[in-house]
């Protein structure tokens, strides 16, 4: 299991009803992508690390590992709006204006991630995935959603075994045989994959597989004092980004 699975499946808020959750998590990345980056999505930004740290219990290092991540995707793609390409001061020069529109990507993205981020970190997928048949998702696309995420941690649990098995016989001391042990690798991992599937299929067809998964979902309601109080996050939020953005600007 992932860290941040583990860290969703012992969090504070599992037994919180998702819809309470993604009112918040959701809300925040729709409010850092919607509003003035300055100083918008710095306040989404301090308020997402505070409730992450605070009452959804996230610790700072597993934050980190989990954040780490797309911070490296955002800083990256903010790097690009740094140079331009063509012009009159040559192939690739840098851009006046680019350092501006680089700080407000990088604000936008890193905040909308940490919203990201407090949804995963305090809802397990397989809370998750059995609700979206009420909301409308067809029930095999549901499925396969669930399949295919239970089956990706069996998978990842293989290929730590058969690195770790490679590496007790040297397989990788030097750069051929590196190439060789990955190779060996992707070939197990491909052919166990398809005989998992296949025991799968055979294991659902002995028990009377119909196209329908049942599993047992925990019970949970929509607390209707959390979803206003996140509201009311957001709303706070929201009119102290456009009360700041004059005298900031």
């Amino acid at each position: 299991m992932l860290p941040i699975d583990a860290a969703a499946h012992s969090s504070r808020w599992r037994r919180r009803h998702p819809v309470d959750k993604a009112v918040l998590g959701l809300g925040l990345t729709v409010l850092a992508i919607s509003t003035p980056p300055w100083p918008g999505a710095v306040l989404v930004l301090v308020a997402a690390l505070a409730v992450l740290l605070g009452p959804a219990g996230v610790t700072a290092r597993h934050l980190w590992r989990a954040y780490r991540v797309p911070l490296g995707f955002c800083v990256t793609g903010a790097a690009t709006l740094l140079v331009q390409v063509g012009g009159p001061e040559g192939l690739v020069a840098l851009d006046p204006g680019g350092p501006q529109r680089a700080g407000e990507l990088l604000l936008r993205t890193s905040a909308a991630s940490l919203g990201v981020l407090l949804f995963a970190f305090t809802t397990p997928m397989s809370d998750l995935l059995p609700r979206l048949v009420r909301a409308g998702v067809p029930a095999p696309v549901v499925d396969v959603a669930l399949v295919t995420y239970r089956m990706s941690f069996l998978l990842l649990d293989s290929v730590r075994r058969i690195r770790e098995a490679q590496a007790a016989r040297l397989g990788h001391t030097t750069r051929a045989a590196t190439w060789r042990s990955l190779a060996g690798l992707g070939a197990t991992a491909f052919v166990r994959a398809f005989d998992r599937a296949a025991r799968l299929q055979t294991g659902l067809a002995g028990r009377g597989y119909d196209g329908t998964l049942r599993v047992l979902v925990p019970e949970a309601r929509v607390s209707v004092r959390f979803v206003a109080l996140s509201v009311l996050l957001l709303a706070v939020l929201t009119i102290l980004t456009f009360v700041l953005e004059r005298p900031l600007s």
